[in-house]
């Protein structure tokens, strides 16, 4: 079996960590898999059985990407750079890569090239016949001034290091020059796979307080904001908003506030809902897209990760784009939607209870329009790399 090495850090969210794992749970059949995670350690986070994971000394960054910082605070950031750098180069000596998957770089996260170019450095140098590629969502963060200067960056280092291009979208709904204008100066193989997509667990381990409210009558209305270190004015105002619902709806609201919200404003938003009878907070759930798939309603931001779930499960949903560091990625993804009838776009202005529970209940009288992309992404991404793992032996 072919072994395959996957790097991937989520520095603010955790969708980079949930689409790379989405991959790697349809690789496990084909390739021994050696999965490197640079970001924050995530608590039930579920791995595929048979693949090794080595969590890097784990670094994150603040909601407006300014500063990178250290999560365990025992070492210095230079420090832990260093230790990093020299932990990857060991990890790919010892395990020997047919194929190495480096997710979003050099798109984005070039301000862990202190790490990563000395790795794609030393796979040059040592002649490997290691096959390298670069994994892409749908939309690429833009630059806005420095725009031209970063694509050209990008195209350099693609086409100094990089054999094979993966972006995980569909290009019916948008195609990678929408957001990198210079796709046809990469030199490098490049395959659409079709959007990656969770699948909801076999028979969950559900707790009771799952297995009361899944397996309950009443309605759900579905609120999160992924890994929870931005959106809290989203949560602020669905917990203001449910005791105005309480009384003209008979909807549940269940809150996951993502395991990344820090404790004072997880134990606020508990406090701020401590006499609504009709909402819940919590963390984290392995089970989310089992609460999507049962909700009348979701209210989210409009990451990739959330954006598929809502897709495949016919949701009805209400977005609120994250726009943090000039960040149009999800607005992009939102407005299409929107425009398309399938969401309900949402905006900072939305944000005041009388006003949103409006809209939740004038929206629970609507049905949005379904539409379908190609959601094979993970399926295709293992038959690309297949077929790269059979030309690299007989080459």
């Amino acid at each position: 079996m072919q072994r395959l090495m996957f790097y991937c850090q989520h520095i603010l969210g955790m969708g980079h960590l949930v689409r790379s794992m989405e991959i790697v749970r349809a690789l496990t059949k084909d390739f021994q898999i050696c999965f490197i995670n640079g970001g924050e350690i995530i608590k039930g986070f579920d791995i595929p059985a048979g693949v090794e994971v080595i969590n890097l000394p784990a670094i994150k960054t603040d909601s407006e990407f300014q500063e990178l910082q250290v999560v365990d605070n025992a070492f210095s950031l230079d420090e832990v750079k260093e230790i990093r750098k020299n932990l990857l180069l060991e990890i790919f000596e010892q395990f020997q890569p047919d194929i190495l998957i480096i997710e979003l770089f050099p798109f984005g996260r070039r301000r862990f090239s202190f790490e990563l170019i000395p790795l794609l450095e030393r796979v040059k140098s040592t002649r490997s016949s290691t096959k390298v590629v670069s994994s892409l969502r749908d939309i690429v963060v833009t630059k806005q001034h420095k725009q031209a200067k970063h694509e050209e960056k990008v195209c350099n280092l693609i086409n100094e290091y990089f054999d094979v291009l993966l972006v995980h979208g569909d290009p019916k709904f948008v195609p990678l020059e929408e957001t990198f204008s210079r796709v046809s100066n990469l030199n490098c193989e490049i395959y659409y796979t079709g959007y990656v997509v969770q699948k909801p667990p076999i028979n969950p381990i559900l707790t009771d307080e799952d297995r009361e409210i899944l397996h309950s009558d009443k309605p759900i209305i579905l609120t999160s904001v992924g890994g929870g270190r931005f959106g809290h004015e989203l949560l602020d105002c669905v917990v203001k908003t449910a005791p105005l619902l309480e009384k003209v709806i008979p909807h549940h609201i269940q809150v996951f506030t993502g395991p990344f919200m820090p404790e004072e404003k997880f134990y606020e938003l508990q406090s701020m809902a401590e006499n609504s009878k009709n909402i819940c907070i919590r963390r984290y759930t392995p089970y989310f897209l089992n609460y999507m798939k049962k909700a009348e309603l979701s209210i989210n931001m409009s990451g990739y990760n959330t954006t598929m779930n809502v897709l495949t499960t016919g949701v009805r949903a209400m977005l609120l784009p994250f726009t943090g560091n000039q960040d149009r990625e999800q607005t992009i993804r939102a407005e299409k939607l929107s425009d398309l009838g399938i969401v309900k776009l949402l905006t900072t202005n939305d944000l005041q209870p009388d006003l949103f529970a409006k809209k939740i209940i004038d929206y629970l009288q609507e049905q949005p329009n379904q539409i379908s992309f190609d959601f094979t992404g993970a399926e295709n991404t293992t038959k690309i790399l297949r077929q790269l793992a059979i030309k690299q032996k007989v080459a």
